[in-house]
């Protein structure tokens, strides 16, 4: 009886959460972005292999046994496809990618530009091909190729806090919640981010890459545990987590070191952790019971100051990228 009584209240909570964004959310409902590159279908009519039916090493293959010349001639020709193809020499991707971006994310190389739907991209800072230590920042709601400047932000507080030793990728990879409504409450935007975030990282280790700390913020957080089984990653560290769609960390199945980070004044703590029906992520990976290890973000403030500089969330974060903490 009990049992039932904490289910009926759970449900109440979601209900409640929902119900109070659902009015405007459901007019808000995203339509995820997949399949292949923009400028596919002129790709395929060349005769190039279908991007669709290759795996990043069999991309990395295929660049492979292509000469300098011909490989700037596809480039050249076919920029939008190129420029997306996880597994493709990464200075090959630097070089379609600022034909199509025309200096738009300054500061920034661009691993990737998909301008469907609200736009997605992938921004590196620092060496990628050289860098000892390698950085995947995962975002949140609301951030698209319109709005990444609080990503960027946070990951060049990443490099920095790192020395400059950490190449630190701002992945918005993804077609992302807008607003906290039914799309946040769920999962089925994750479930599609989670197949693209597992192809990137793929790509990552096709070019030789190092394997990278995953950082995954919020809604992010969601995309990282439904990935986490098949990433190609040495670390997981999710912050501001709403759950990771298991009941700890066993569940993920990952070999990766899970941490999460929380802190006192971030409003995601009154999201309830539960799980009914399709609604909410499950357990709080803070949850002493959850058994991630704990980051310490007393002195963050508010949902996105994580990566604010002289912060303990911060400090940590640089030593989990470069490899400093057991």
């Amino acid at each position: 009886m009990r049992r039932f009584a904490r289910t009926l209240t759970t449900m109440a909570l979601v209900a409640t959460v929902i119900a109070g964004t659902a009015g405007w959310a459901s007019g808000n409902a995203q339509q995820a972005v997949t399949g292949a590159p923009v400028g596919t279908a002129a790709w395929r009519a060349a005769g190039l292999p279908d991007p669709e039916r290759m795996s990043p090493a069999e991309v990395s293959r295929f660049f492979a046994g292509l000469g300098p010349v011909r490989q700037r001639e596809l480039a050249r020709t076919h920029p939008t496809v190129v420029g997306n193809l996880d597994g493709a020499p990464l200075d090959l991707r630097y070089e379609a990618n600022a034909r199509t971006t025309h200096g738009q994310f300054e500061g920034a190389r661009v691993l990737a530009h998909d301008p469907r739907g609200r736009g997605q991209v992938a921004l590196v800072y620092g060496d990628l091909a050289r860098a000892e230590h390698v950085a995947v920042i995962v975002p949140g709601s609301d951030t698209d190729a319109a709005h990444v400047r609080p990503l960027a932000d946070m990951a060049t507080a990443l490099r920095r806090a790192t020395g400059g030793r950490t190449a630190v990728v701002a992945w918005v990879g993804y077609t992302t919640p807008v607003g906290v409504g039914l799309d946040a409450a769920t999962g089925r935007l994750a479930e599609i981010g989670a197949d693209r975030l597992t192809r990137f990282t793929d790509g990552l280790a096709a070019v030789g890459a190092a394997e990278p700390s995953v950082f995954c913020h919020s809604y992010g957080s969601v995309v990282c545990g439904l990935a986490a089984r098949d990433l190609k990653a040495k670390d997981l560290v999710v912050l501001g987590s709403p759950g990771m769609r298991a009941e700890n960390v066993a569940e993920l199945g990952t070999s990766a070191r899970v941490w999460a980070a929380k802190d006192p004044t971030d409003w995601i703590d009154r999201i309830p952790n539960v799980e009914v029906a399709g609604l909410g992520h499950g357990t709080d990976p803070t949850d002493p019971a959850f058994g991630a290890r704990r980051v310490p973000a007393d002195d963050a403030a508010g949902h996105g100051g994580y990566f604010t500089p002289g912060t303990s969330s911060l400090r940590t974060f640089a030593a989990i990228a470069e490899g400093d903490v057991r």
